[in-house]
């Protein structure tokens, strides 16, 4: 497993775990549950933030948050 911070633009993976409680209620919310199919969309300068898709949908989210979700890639 990887987190999602580590994933390049372009990549996508699939969500696993989320080590922390807040944001995984957040997250919840905007559906990124885990199973779910994520692709990283832009980077911002210095990485941060990270532009996700998720079920169709463009999130952006905070470097430090993206790494606390841990992914499969999808050729795991």
């Amino acid at each position: 497993m990887q987190r999602l911070s580590e994933l390049n633009v372009g990549e996508r993976g699939f969500v696993k775990q989320i080590n922390d409680e807040d944001l995984e209620q957040k997250l919840f919310e905007m559906g990124v549950t885990p199973g779910q199919l994520v692709t990283i969309e832009r980077k911002a300068p210095f990485s941060d933030p990270i532009a996700i898709v998720v079920s169709n949908f463009l999130l952006s989210i905070r470097l430090e948050d993206a790494h606390q979700i841990l992914i499969s890639k999808e050729s795991d």
